[in-house]
């Protein structure tokens, strides 16, 4: 059954091609604004790694990857990346990054079981972000510090944007909001963890979101992290309020990276200790990477909404189900 939004009387004032001209527009600026923000280099990443690595991100851990074998390696499987965060790591150690220094990167995915909806698409794009920080800079203060300096060229960009083309009128809030989930579980207890975000930035307009993988109150994860890169007590999501589409959108995830002692207290909790044999993790638990803070930070979700478009679809090529494609047609969406 298709989970699909559909605005009434949808007009977005530009043909597809002046829309890949704002895409672009907004990609460059809002790249070369991070990178400055917080002194990143722009770096070459892989599309797919070997499984026994251990740098492919297992998501919520049921997510098949990609798959498939090379000629030239006796046909030796490799998968499709779900994301970098572990491969940002061990490459900062590798190209010689020191403290305070970063990189980025162009991320693709392609996430097969992705149910997809106006947000969500089968094809994932995104600034994949690391940064070496010092043992000392593991701390909540360090977090918030680096969200704000996101959040500042987010609003950077809203304003570039609308400078361009008028009918863009910006919305972000001046500050951003800090909460935690734990929070969030206390303020809005009947509520599903959807519709508790949908609440929190209806109220403040765009949040932080900290501290996502551990258990809350009720013995679950406000949602799914993997145990094997962000720290759960030093992490979390960008999210604004989207009245487009009635919803909060997840526009970056992010953390402090896990040191030793919590990624074998998350392999614990999530009962997955055999990843400690692989040679990523196993670096980890010898202390033989740097410590660090990185994240994902959605390039479709953020022209979706920069130019507050209905559907992913119209900011990205993708495959989509034949209603999907029709009942957007009916309605004025133009998907790539």
């Amino acid at each position: 059954m298709l989970n699909l939004k559909l605005p009434d009387q949808y007009d977005t004032g530009m043909s597809i091609r002046e829309t890949e001209v704002a895409i672009k527009l907004i990609k460059d600026f809002f790249e070369r604004e991070l990178s400055e923000a917080l002194a990143l280099t722009r770096v070459s990443a892989p599309l797919f790694v070997s499984p026994d690595s251990g740098l492919n991100d297992n998501l919520n851990g049921i997510e098949r990857p990609v798959t498939f074998g090379i000629k030239e390696l006796d046909d030796a499987p490799v998968e499709i990346v779900h994301s970098l965060a572990k491969w940002k790591r061990m490459a900062l150690k590798r190209y010689g990054f020191c403290k305070g220094e970063g990189l980025y990167t162009d991320m693709n995915a392609i996430r097969r079981d992705e149910d997809t909806d106006n947000l969500h698409s089968i094809y994932v794009d995104q600034w994949d972000w690391e940064k070496i920080i010092g043992k000392e800079e593991r701390t909540i203060d360090t977090l918030k510090t680096v969200v704000n300096q996101i959040y500042e060229v987010l609003k950077r960009t809203e304003m570039y944007v609308a400078s361009f083309y008028p009918q863009i009128k910006p919305v972000l809030p001046k500050h951003i909001t800090f909460v935690t989930t734990a929070e969030l579980e206390d303020r809005y207890c009947g509520l599903t963890t959807k519709e508790r975000e949908r609440q929190i930035v209806k109220e403040h307009g765009a949040v932080f979101l900290m501290g996502i993988g551990g258990a809350l109150r009720n013995g679950k994860p406000h949602d799914g992290r993997a145990p094997d890169y962000d720290d759960w007590t030093l992490n979390g999501d960008i999210i604004v309020d989207y009245p487009m589409l009635d919803t909060a959108l997840e526009l970056s995830s992010m953390g402090i990276r896990v040191d030793a002692k919590a990624l074998r207290a998350q392999l614990e909790i999530a009962g997955c200790m055999e990843r400690a044999e692989l040679p990523f993790q196993k670096a980890l638990l010898n202390n033989e990477l740097p410590d660090t803070i990185g994240g994902g930070i959605g390039q479709s979700r953020i022209c979706m909404f920069f130019l507050r478009r209905a559907h992913i679809g119209e900011v990205q090529a993708s495959i989509w189900p034949e209603e999907t494609i029709r009942l957007c047609e009916e309605h004025n969406i133009h998907l790539l």
